[in-house]
């Protein structure tokens, strides 16, 4: 056989091997996610499949099981093929579809599962949402949502047994952030059905629901909440008043945990999609610390401020003109920045999102241990957009200073801009178009705090230093977190570095750290994403010179839709060495 013939064959060979692992890849990934949005029907609603809308889906520890023993298989599977022979998009998807089994696999590993809430939120809140987040279009939705309500009460069970197999094993929140925690479930305890947040629905039925149909979904409503959702809460108050909080361990990082050192750092991993230890995380976050002092000095001296940081920070935290007098002028104030934002994103983007935002309070029962905003998104097929949620409670906590960046981050060009954005990647595999990688996502919102500057959104100095604050907070995130969970910090100290260090009120200073200790490694993601981003735009900047094009940079991070701080990387120098054309030839 000749030369020829043999490369042509082994050409063949070669292309057969690509088409069948691209193949098995897909059939992988398609069974995996049939399979996750059946276990998970509260995911299957949030992304507009609404084939589960009337079920919340199991959480037994055999329903735990089942799920890894599957995970496990799946992963084996995916072994079997090459990521090289699935071309880049193809072998980016396989990454992502990987560490996806990976972090799901050591989740059940670790008993991630026996902690199932944390301080700002859990099963118990995620349900209170299910009025306003369903869409409700018929009797046929109506019924779904009745159908969900009848099973909350097993379920409620479910996460009940786990709580209590947390216990004897030591997997629980550390006993002293639980205080106030029972709060949002005492909400849930009315007398009648019709005073229930999840009566809501069935005061606006449509006026083409009438007569017995209307009766009937109203009579199963009735009992749904009055006989099963509320003793549903009931009993898990009386756990957690009787048997959960007094039973909770007394230390607080998550390496005391069982295998705790392995917990933590699969939560790094599955939060900050690094390979860094925590001691070298805390160390960047020090020198964060250090080098971001230095810009707040600089506008206290630039106001005239006679006193040092810690003086400056005092008179933000008790001055009257920095804070709103009520909701409405704090919700109005941020209506007001989000839309001067909205106007000048073109100078920096070239692709926006279709999906609108909205702006609304935090919801009353989350509120008093909740976070300063979040934003909370919405499939594009619903009838509804976006929300941008601002923490109206405690108003002589909420500064107005801060929140030009709050709504840089939440809103856009921040967390709206990114996740509107990636569900419109509609080539992409559901399993990556729908997924949230923290760093990338939290890393990118941050970023858009500081984009506020080239869009010329801060308007005073007290503005940039609020802007400065929150990144402070971000990098005394690495030093806190990784000081709590690795190092042995007090819940004390934790809070005296953020209160130092940040113009944070001292009730967001207190929620913070409870976050953070409740929350293991999630709080490391905004920085390091940020940290990863900015310094890349640098390199692509050094590299292309006066070829460097901001927008065209921005489209095509946000068109990666969602991925791993390592993957960015690759892709981010990729585009680079695309940009920058063919090198020149070398002269002879």
């Amino acid at each position: 056989m000749t030369r020829t013939a043999l490369l042509a064959g082994a050409l063949l060979l070669s292309a057969a091997a690509m088409a069948g692992d691209r193949e098995a890849f897909r059939e992988i990934y398609k069974q995996e996610w049939d399979f996750r949005l059946r276990e998970f029907p509260l995911l299957a609603s949030a992304i507009g499949n609404h084939e589960y809308d009337d079920r919340l889906g199991g959480v037994s520890e055999r329903d735990q099981q089942r799920r890894y023993d599957f995970w496990q298989r799946t992963h084996a599977r995916l072994g079997a093929i090459s990521c090289e022979n699935l071309g880049r998009e193809g072998c980016i998807d396989y990454r992502i579809f990987k560490r996806q089994l990976e972090r799901a696999m050591a989740d059940h590993e670790t008993r991630a599962y026996l902690i199932p809430f944390n301080s700002d939120s859990g099963f118990y809140t995620t349900w209170a949402r299910l009025p306003s987040q369903t869409d409700f279009t018929g009797a046929a939705s109506y019924a779904n949502y009745l159908s969900r309500l009848e099973e909350l009460p097993r379920v409620m069970d479910e996460y009940i047994e786990l709580m209590r197999a947390g216990l004897a094993a030591g997997m629980t929140q550390p006993r002293a952030i639980l205080a106030g925690r029972e709060d949002p479930v005492r909400l849930q305890l009315v007398e009648a059905a019709e005073q229930s947040p999840f009566f809501v629905p069935f005061t606006q039925l449509p006026e083409a629901l009438v007569g017995p149909e209307r009766e009937a979904l109203l009579e199963r409503a009735r009992a749904a909440i009055g006989q099963g959702v509320v003793p549903a809460y009931r009993r898990l108050l009386a756990f957690f008043e009787q048997e959960y909080f007094p039973g909770a361990r007394a230390t607080l990082g998550a390496s005391r945990l069982p295998d705790g050192v392995r917990f933590y750092r699969e939560q790094i991993r599955r939060y900050a999609t690094v390979d860094l230890s925590a001691a070298e995380i805390h160390d960047i976050g020090l020198g964060e610390v250090e080098r971001i002092r230095g810009e707040m000095l600089a506008i206290i001296a630039e106001v005239g401020f006679e006193g040092g940081l810690g003086e400056f920070i005092e008179f933000l935290r008790t001055d009257p003109r920095f804070y709103a007098r009520t909701a409405h002028e704090l919700l109005a104030e941020a209506s007001y920045f989000a839309k001067k934002v909205d106007g000048r994103l073109p100078q920096l983007f070239g692709r926006l999102p279709r999906q609108p935002y909205g702006i609304e309070a935090v919801p009353a029962d989350i509120a008093p241990f909740y976070t300063a905003g979040r934003y909370v998104s919405s499939p594009l097929e619903s009838h509804r957009g976006g929300y941008y949620w601002v923490n109206t409670y405690a108003l002589e906590s909420r500064t107005l200073y801060t929140l030009p960046a709050l709504t840089l981050h939440e809103a856009a060009p921040g967390h709206h801009t990114q996740i509107a954005l990636a569900a419109e990647q509609v080539r992409q595999p559901p399993f990556r178009r729908h997924d949230y990688i923290s760093a990338f996502g939290e890393g990118w919102a941050l970023y858009a705090e500081k984009l506020g500057v080239e869009m010329d959104i801060y308007e005073t100095p007290y503005q940039h230093f609020g802007r400065l604050t929150y990144e402070m907070w971000r990098a005394c995130r690495l030093v806190i977190d990784t000081g709590i969970h690795a190092m042995g910090w007090s819940r004390e100290q934790a809070q005296d570095f953020l209160a130092a260090n940040t113009a944070l009120s001292l009730h967001e200073v207190t929620t913070e750290v409870d976050r953070y200790i409740s929350w293991p490694a999630q709080a490391l993601s905004y920085k390091l994403g940020e940290y990863t981003i900015v310094e890349l735009r640098r390199e692509a900047e050094a590299r292309l010179g006066d070829g460097f094009d901001v927008r065209r940079f921005h489209d095509f991070i946000l068109a990666l839709g969602s991925v791993p701080l390592d993957i960015l990387r690759d892709e981010v120098s990729r585009w680079v060495t695309a940009e920058a054309g063919p090198a020149a030839p070398h002269p002879q």
